[in-house]
């Protein structure tokens, strides 16, 4: 059943938006969590791939104890819940799950590998031979509903590449760059796609790292929109650190000589010059040749008049233990997964349509305060 979604200020809702989620995996379960400090968001339901999650009580599965929501297994289920949202915190996007639940008209929000659609387009040739774009843009005009994919980075932080620039005058680059330690994200599978833990000689480690992180091509290419600014080519580069002895971070281990960092560059080239930026300064372990000076940041730079150099630093709250990995990785994982939740609003009271951070409003982007 199809139901067009009013189109009301953002502002406007009393209710609480109901949310129905995809995936229990790291930043699905730490969402779970999450929800039970929102009322203006209702946690209706949680789709799961595994079997043996059905059934369950979700609250059980994310380590909260019972919370009265129960995992399903099947698109008909999410449909009949009647939701008004769909957030979609799988690894990687499910195409054949999105189209029937935006052509019964519910919203999609995801974290999953998409920013601007390009990425998917070129790079993931769907079986019906249309671009996935298409795909989901006619979806969304059947069902009247709207889809919108974000994150921390690629997401918030090429918001913030955008945002530092409105008061330079005259530019001449923005780069936006990830300096984190990686070894917060405990998703062993993740890592051994992208290359971690072989040898950094091995040559299929370059293939392996840019697919994994194609869509920050849509990133530099969402802040070019933004800039009014068409580029000729999206480059990717790269540097390897190999680790410079065997490192066991307790839920994987990564042998000498193998992949323990990276610094990878997508640059929007306009007449051969880099314009619009993102880097990706990656460490699983300081021990690796070459060794980068990780800052633990999300960092803007401008070259222009004037030129700006912005830290986006983020710390857990008084009183965490972050001795316990536990809650280092949960940071990690909040600031992936609440650009997505925070943004709910604004995109359900959004017009039909494919969205881009280009197109949300500032509140689009705003956190919660908590009152009581």
């Amino acid at each position: 059943m199809q139901h067009r979604k009013a189109e009301l200020p953002v502002n406007s809702r009393t209710a609480p938006i109901r949310v129905f989620q995809v995936a229990t995996g790291n930043v699905g379960s730490e969402m779970i969590r999450r929800y039970q400090q929102r009322d203006d968001l209702e946690l209706v339901g949680v789709h799961c791939y595994s079997p043996e999650k059905v059934g369950r009580d979700v609250g059980g599965l994310v380590g909260i104890g019972p919370i009265g929501v129960t995992a399903t297994g099947t698109v008909d289920e999410i449909i009949a819940a009647r939701p008004d949202v769909l957030t979609f915190h799988g690894v990687f996007p499910d195409e054949d799950l999105y189209v029937p639940i935006l052509e019964a008209g519910i919203n999609i929000v995801t974290t999953a590998d998409w920013i601007t659609g390009w990425h998917r387009d070129t790079n993931h040739p769907h079986p019906s031979g249309k671009p996935v774009t298409q795909l989901l843009a006619e979806a969304c005009e059947k069902g009247g509903s709207t889809f919108y994919g974000t994150g921390m980075n690629p997401g918030v932080n090429q918001i913030l590449g955008v945002v530092c620039s409105a008061d330079v005058a005259e530019i001449e680059n923005v780069t936006t760059i990830e300096s984190v330690d990686v070894s917060c994200h405990h998703s062993k599978d993740t890592w051994i796609e992208v290359g971690y833990g072989l040898p950094v000689d091995d040559p299929e480690i370059p293939a392996k790292l840019e697919k994994y992180t194609r869509v920050f091509a849509d990133s530099v290419l969402m802040m070019a929109d933004c800039f009014g600014l068409e580029l000729d080519e999206v480059r990717f580069s790269y540097e390897l650190g190999a680790c410079t002895k065997d490192v066991d971070l307790g839920w994987y281990t990564l042998p000498k000589g193998s992949l323990g960092g990276n610094y990878i560059k997508y640059q929007g080239m306009v007449d051969g010059v880099p314009r619009v930026e993102t880097h990706l300064e990656w460490q699983m372990t300081p021990h690796t040749e070459p060794n980068w000076d990780i800052k633990g940041c999300y960092i803007t730079q401008i070259k222009g008049d004037p030129c700006v150099y912005n830290k986006h630093m983020i710390f857990p709250k008084p009183g965490v233990d972050l001795s316990n990995p536990d809650n280092f990785a949960s940071i990690g994982m909040t600031v992936t997964g609440l650009p997505a939740l925070n943004a709910i609003k604004a995109v359900v009271a959004a017009p039909p349509g494919l969205l881009t951070s280009a197109d949300l409003p500032l509140r689009g982007f705003a956190g919660r305060f908590k009152l009581d």
